[in-house]
């Protein structure tokens, strides 16, 4: 094909100017640099071809035609990093690395994409699963030899002091606080409070342009509200919600059955009141978890500056009713009118975010997908240390079952269905 419509194929490696021809008339299309890699030192591992073309539609348009006729046809979604995985280049964890490095909204997401794609927890995941095979080898060393005792109980005892350890480093990932997971999906911060006070000022003002509809009737926002944020460099998700209260009607009673079970699913909700009248109690769906609880008083160009002052930061004495703090509970004050205290709003979201997902040189989980099949692997260890040391036989299935729960997680061992899953997220092509 490139030999059709560019000539020889250049020295692999090497960037060549060329002039792309439609090969039928000698119609000049484009000039242009040829790429050629030859498998299977390439992404995919097969022999591939890059064509750096002038950006203008008619062009693009008339190479992709030409290319077209001579047999090509536009990659599907995912296909090439489905090749690679495919040819053994890359597997399901560095795959699906690359696809959170194509979706990164923050520099904290590119960190852990590059990390991931760049094999991480390929190399923790597959070295775990090699010491499941040692194990699994002298496990059945012991069946195999079980005529002679002591070869047979020195090859259990080393095959369980694999297990224990490897049992405790997957109990210790496992310990994560969910901090990977959150990095890539985001930290859920949930605007909640009584109608009113602001709470889609607040969405506005924290993501800089008009995101929800901002009126004095009570009522107005009925549904959730989401929007994107990039904080100091972190993912923040910041959702407006329907003002709790008792509901008027049917859709306003939805509205706010959805606020409390955003709340529950929340990282942190702040709590927001009208500060010339606070608010202070939450509802039940919050209140068990006073840490997600951040109390956020609005509408701050309203209250006179001394009564400011005073509920501005902890106060070991009395303060004015209207104004009481339930015990020691930090608060913000804010003014999403005229944007006072939303800097200190701000870096206290980000300070909390970063101390939830706080990095440190340990790879970390990721996807959902890899805690439930680590959980299954945690499930099998614990089920091979449970057995007597006469079943041997079961004790191995254990640690096969185990391989293979650290096997899915790589792409040893998956459906295809779940394949489908993880290159559809790709763009085309990629």
């Amino acid at each position: 094909m490139l030999v059709a419509i560019a000539g020889a194929l250049p020295e692999p490696r090497r960037a060549s100017l060329r002039t792309i021809r439609d090969p039928e008339t000698g119609q000049e299309v484009d000039r242009g640099i040829v790429l050629f890699f030859a498998g299977p030192s390439s992404f995919t591992g097969e022999d591939v071809v890059e064509i750096l073309l002038h950006g203008g539609r008619a062009v693009i348009a008339s190479v992709l035609a030409l290319l077209g006729r001579l047999g090509c046809r536009l990659a599907e979604p995912g296909e090439f990093a489905r090749r690679a995985f495919d040819n053994g280049k890359i597997d399901l964890t560095e795959a699906e690395g690359i696809a959170d490095l194509i979706d990164a909204e923050t520099e904290a997401q590119h960190r852990q994409a590059v990390r991931q794609a760049g094999g991480e927890l390929h190399r923790l995941y597959e070295g775990w699963r090699a010491e499941l095979v040692t194990a699994m080898a002298l496990t059945e060393a012991s069946i195999d030899f079980s005529d002679e005792a002591d070869v047979a109980d020195d090859a259990m005892a080393r095959a369980r002091e694999m297990v224990v350890a490897l049992t405790a480093r997957i109990a210790a990932h496992l310990k994560d606080g969910r901090r990977g997971e959150i990095l890539r999906d985001g930290f859920r911060v949930v605007l909640a409070g009584p109608p009113n006070v602001g709470k889609s000022s607040l969405l506005n003002a924290l993501a800089r342009r008009d995101a929800a509809i901002v009126s004095p009737e009570a009522g107005t926002t009925r549904d959730v509200i989401e929007v994107r944020l990039d904080l100091e460099g972190l993912p923040v998700i910041v959702s407006d919600t329907a003002g709790i209260r008792a509901a008027e009607g049917d859709v306003e009673r939805e509205g706010i059955r959805r606020t409390l079970a955003r709340g529950r699913e929340a990282d942190l909700v702040l709590w927001l009141m009208d500060a010339r009248a606070p608010a202070w109690e939450v509802p039940e769906e919050f209140a068990g978890d006073v840490g997600r609880v951040m109390w956020v008083m609005n509408k701050g160009d309203l209250v006179d500056t001394e009564c400011l002052a005073q509920a501005a930061a902890p106060h070991p004495g009395p303060l004015p009713v209207s104004l009481r703090f339930h015990g020691e509970r930090q608060n913000v004050f804010v003014s999403a009118l005229t944007g006072a205290g939303m800097a200190e709003l701000v870096s206290r979201i980000a300070a909390l975010t970063r101390e939830r997902i706080a990095p440190d040189d340990a790879p970390v989980i990721t996807q959902a997908r890899h805690r439930v099949a680590l959980e299954d692997c945690a499930r099998c260890l614990q089920d091979n240390l449970a057995q007597d040391v006469r079943h041997a036989e079961l004790a191995a299935e254990d640690l096969r079952r185990s391989a293979n729960a650290l096997g899915r997680i790589t792409g040893r061992v998956d459906s295809e269905q779940v394949l489908d899953q993880i290159f559809l997220r790709f763009c085309i092509g990629k």
